[in-house]
């Protein structure tokens, strides 16, 4: 997605994202946001990009994804003026938290929110830098449902087309900046 830059000069999301060969094991191609994130006009502009994503709806609540989804999070709900929520790996939150399992290529993980901090029938958009095979998503997703919470939709900036994550979450609105269709 190529966006108008707030000092009028126009953003390819897509060219601000560096690609690494063999990142982390060989055949792996890696797409790095951090050379996104060092242009503060393309990180802004990528934050208004996703609010006008959710073009206007009702949101109660963004929740992030750890840890790349705090920084596309954190800033959108700044601006939708509604409060963040923040799901850990296991361990990291004090407090009484809901846990959900995942899957993943060679065994689980797990994401925790604590008990609280969605309450019933608030709308939420689950946000992350990245949809690659959806597992994480999914689990976030059933989490917020969990707490009572309603998932309005999935945003993230990056969508990995070729590895199948939107199908996991076929029943969900997924929102995504930029789409690669292979490595």
């Amino acid at each position: 997605m190529v966006s108008p830059a707030g000092k009028g000069r126009m953003v390819d999301f897509k060219r601000k994202i560096r690609d690494i060969r063999d990142f982390p094991k060989k055949g792996i191609v890696f797409r790095d946001i951090t050379t996104l994130l060092q242009d503060p006009d393309a990180f802004a502009e990528s934050v208004r990009a996703l609010e006008a994503l959710l073009d206007g709806r009702k949101i109660d609540k963004v929740v992030c994804i750890e840890s790349r989804g705090f920084l596309f999070g954190a800033p959108l709900a700044l601006r939708l003026g509604v409060g963040v929520v923040p799901l850990r790996k296991p361990g990291k939150l004090p407090g009484e938290v809901l846990r959900e399992e995942y899957s993943l290529e060679y065994g689980t993980d797990a994401l925790e929110m604590h008990r609280d901090a969605v309450r019933k029938g608030e709308r939420a958009v689950i946000v992350d830098d990245l949809l690659a095979t959806g597992g994480t998503a999914a689990a976030a997703a059933r989490l917020v449902e969990a707490a009572g919470g309603e998932v309005d939709s999935l945003l993230f900036l990056v969508e990995l087309d070729f590895l199948g994550g939107r199908k996991l979450l076929e029943k969900r609105d997924v929102l995504t900046l930029v789409r690669y269709d292979s490595e």
